[in-house]
């Protein structure tokens, strides 16, 4: 693998592409978490989109924290609000301490089932403590899983 290709960030799902700034969620979209990317879902499984070591698992299970070989630190948010459903439309695939590669598994979330409790399926991409050097796109567009969204400072 190239040197470079570690520090990119692709997409953990096919579905659509918006920026950070437009998720419905201000504490994501005005950058309090951290900077991003967001991916509307258009299927349920949820994929890693980078290379690192599962370091945090949420008991909800709407969460999942990944530590890059660098050290960079990211999270991976399913659905707004989707906490309040206590883990149900969620099915984690890994465990901590886990080493996972761009495009392994991470979980499934129930897309219809989050909707139809009202919630947003939007997965958030977001890094804790350093910028993203260069997101890809700037607007709306349909992305597959591993397409390559960011790359990290």
């Amino acid at each position: 693998m190239l040197f470079g290709k570690k520090k990119l960030i692709f997409s953990p799902v096919n579905g659509r592409f918006i920026p950070i700034e437009q998720v419905a969620d201000p504490v994501f979209a005005q950058g309090m978490m951290g900077d991003g990317v967001a991916v509307i879902p258009n299927e349920n499984t949820i994929v890693s989109p980078v290379e690192g070591t599962i370091t945090m698992l949420s008991e909800q299970k709407h969460g999942i924290g990944i530590t890059m070989d660098g050290g960079t630190e990211l999270l991976i948010h399913m659905g707004i609000d989707t906490v309040e459903l206590e883990g149900k439309p969620f099915d984690i695939k890994v465990q901590l301490d886990t080493h996972v590669k761009p495009g392994e598994e991470l979980a499934t979330m129930d897309i219809d089932r989050i909707k139809a409790e009202g919630k947003d399926p939007v997965i958030m991409i977001i890094t804790t403590g350093k910028s993203l050097k260069k997101k890809k796109y700037t607007q709306e567009k349909a992305v597959a899983a591993m397409d390559e969204l960011a790359k990290i400072e």
